[in-house]
């Protein structure tokens, strides 16, 4: 059965530059191709688990201009809940500008713009919604201390709450994070947030167990093409990739996230909801874009099949 999310993050509308590889400093370089798309870590990880079934509610801020009009429009389509999306007025919508050369890898700068102004005033302002939630998601890509408000919040109402900490947040502080049920950084975000080498699996396993000491209950660390690491008091699980040719890896970290907050809304075990999150990651590479190139529950039905006798 599908379960319930809440998302209280960002959203932002994506200027896609293809290139024939990265820039140096003070170049100039003729791109390939343009497009625009809808992005923002908060708005890719509902619209993921919105398209694999789960029914998403999401708390976010738009601008009073096009760009947030169209983030709206958008968001709607894929059938999340706006009543807590809010106009910022005076303000832009957030955009990221992203460059991403032949082999799928893309670096990227973001404008924050109206993401900058969702307050723990909207945290409350939803919080009837969030305590009918079988999960809440949250990310870096909003204010800090919205984000700390957010998990104390989910920890009253009893909600679990998953933090994707990215973008890295230097100053992002781990005291805050106690009562949290699930930290999901990637290997860098790890060594950043920590102060540690993350170079070898037991240097990766002593930095996540180190976060357990914060009151964090579970640390999920994904490792791109080297799968992720579930940590727990109880030791460390991998959890395998699975082999694709990438065409764009843009959004391929919150396809992870999006997915393993919808099987684990559902109900699943941790270590399968992981499992089967690589797998819908793993299939969101293969298209270009980040929200454009997520599934279907059916479409994702039909990889699996397709791996399963490969």
């Amino acid at each position: 059965m599908a379960g319930r999310i809440a998302v209280i993050g960002s959203n932002n509308v994506d200027l896609v530059t293809n290139v024939p590889r990265m820039p140096g400093p003070g170049e100039t370089l003729a791109g390939a191709h343009f497009a625009t798309g809808f992005g923002g870590k908060g708005a890719n990880q509902a619209v993921a688990a919105a398209r694999l079934g789960s029914q998403v509610t999401m708390v976010t801020r738009v601008g009073e201009d096009s760009f947030g009009r169209e983030v709206l429009q958008n968001l709607g389509s894929h059938g999340i809940d706006l009543a807590h999306a809010r106009v910022s007025r005076g303000t832009a919508n957030g955009v990221a500008s992203i460059f991403v050369d032949p082999s799928g890898e893309n670096v990227i700068v973001i404008v924050a713009g109206a993401n900058g102004t969702l307050s723990p005033a909207d945290v409350d302002a939803a919080a009837d919604d969030l305590a009918r939630c079988d999960l809440i998601l949250l990310q870096l890509e909003v204010p800090l201390e919205t984000v700390y408000h957010a998990i104390r919040v989910a920890a009253r109402l009893g909600v679990p709450a998953i933090l994707n900490p990215a973008p890295a947040a230097p100053g992002l502080d781990l005291a805050q994070l106690k009562g949290l049920a699930w930290f999901c950084p990637n290997e860098s975000e790890l060594s950043m947030l920590t102060g540690l080498p993350v170079t070898t699996e037991e240097e990766i396993a002593a930095a996540a167990q180190g976060l357990l000491f914060h009151g964090i209950a579970n640390v999920v660390v994904t490792l791109g093409a080297r799968g992720a690491r579930l940590v727990t008091a109880q030791g460390v699980k991998a959890i395998p990739a699975i082999r694709v040719r990438p065409v764009d890896t843009t959004g391929a970290g919150d396809a992870f996230i999006g997915a393993f907050a919808h099987f684990l809304a559902a109900g699943e075990a941790p270590e399968q909801a992981l499992r089967q999150a690589a797998g819908y990651a793993a299939l969101s590479v293969t298209k270009p874009g980040a929200q454009g190139s997520y599934a279907s529950a059916e479409e994702f039905a039909g990889f699996q099949a397709t791996t399963v006798q490969s």
